[in-house]
């Protein structure tokens, strides 16, 4: 063969090769409602991924999440701006983020599933959908009772879950604990959020595992022949309900209270720390896991590993006035101006594994 054409068929065999490594490391996107931090993808950075292994991080990290675009996006934009790693992402709620997940299988564009309450962590777990992962990073940010026993999930910010009350018609001291809001001396006086939403079936979930069925049934009944109203869609209307005297008390996440009192900080409702003399208060998280088939395991570690970190930890609570799981990193003034308490420690685990067990016993109950 003439040398002319030997040349050419070196050209056209590296032509090829080249073309095919300027393929995006993800076989596709997420769907035209995607959205994404508009940074630029870096050319292919050397990261450090978990435990110290050197793994070349390529294409973006994508992210399936049940968190809304603001509480997201300055923390992405921020891990960009500080690695060269875009993130892309799609938002949803958890089911059916959860359901895609499943149904897409090997085929899923998703690194991390970012989602709230360690029982959609868990179900999703349990599906098969998040994958172990190996990190001495988080295992020394994340508390072992803010994440899952196998590693395929973790805690990034805490939801402590406890009583308001109204400061024009309550005396703290009568407070005590979740149990004791069954007691007849509040019937007429409680405010309850739908049994509907997770983060009440998680409290039962734990309930369930502390004292057992038939104990937290017997709470459950009390809570609901206490009732002073019909139960609420959300924690905001049920701590305005206090305010304006339709009920005295109520079980609230505590960001809720925080989100009124930066509009109107004389709002008449304060929090109680419950349980503090026994197993602690209710908490509950947002967290993440890097799903079992990701494309770039490589860089979802390194994004969650980030996010267990002190600045983004920071951000967590200056964003939505969530506790930092990471125990190191300090609250936000408004947050901290609640003041200490001690958190149960039981692990949130329990939350999912208990939570069809849960639904069941509020139905018994009555609790709708």
């Amino acid at each position: 063969m003439p040398r002319n054409s030997i040349n050419l068929l070196i050209i056209l065999a590296f032509s090829l090769i080249s073309a095919c490594s300027e393929q995006s490391a993800v076989p596709g996107a997420p769907d035209q409602g995607a959205t994404q931090n508009g940074a630029q993808t870096p050319q292919s950075p050397l990261q450090a991924a978990s435990g110290g292994e050197q793994a070349r991080i390529e294409g973006p990290v994508i992210v399936y999440s049940s968190r809304q675009e603001h509480l997201i996006k300055p923390l992405f934009d921020r891990f960009t701006a500080e690695t060269g790693i875009e993130v892309q992402y799609q938002t949803g709620e958890d089911g059916p983020l959860i359901a895609r997940l499943q149904a897409e299988g090997e085929q899923t564009f998703a690194d991390i599933l970012y989602t709230v309450d360690a029982g959609n962590l868990w179900s999703a777990a349990e599906k098969g959908l998040l994958a172990s992962v190996d990190s001495p990073i988080l295992e020394t940010n994340i508390p072992d009772h803010l994440q899952d026993p196998q590693n395929r999930w973790f805690g990034l910010s805490v939801r402590a879950r406890t009583i308001a009350y109204s400061t024009e018609r309550v005396d703290p001291a009568e407070l005590s604990t979740y149990e004791a809001l069954a007691d007849p001396r509040w019937k007429g006086k409680l405010c309850l959020r739908t049994s509907r939403k997770v983060y009440n079936m998680s409290l039962v979930a734990t309930m369930i595992e502390r004292f057992g069925e038939a104990e937290t049934q017997r709470i459950v009944e009390g809570w609901v022949n206490n009732l002073a109203t019909r139960v609420f869609s959300s924690d905001a209307l049920l701590i305005e309900a206090i305010a304006a005297g339709q009920c005295d008390l109520g079980l609230v996440n505590t960001y809720y209270l925080g989100q009124l009192q930066t509009r109107d900080p004389d709002i008449p409702v304060a929090l109680f720390w419950a349980n503090q003399g026994s197993s602690g208060v209710h908490v509950n998280i947002s967290g993440a896991g890097v799903t079992s088939y990701a494309k770039n395991r490589a860089g979802a570690i390194r994004l969650i590993e980030w996010l267990s970190t002190e600045a983004p930890q920071h951000l967590f609570s200056e964003l939505n006035l969530e506790y930092p799981a990471n125990a190191a990193v300090p609250s936000v003034d408004l947050v901290a101006s609640w003041g200490d308490f001690k958190p149960d420690t039981l692990n949130v685990e329990a939350a999912g594994r208990l939570q069809s067990r849960a639904v069941m016993l509020m139905d018994r109950a009555d609790y709708r």
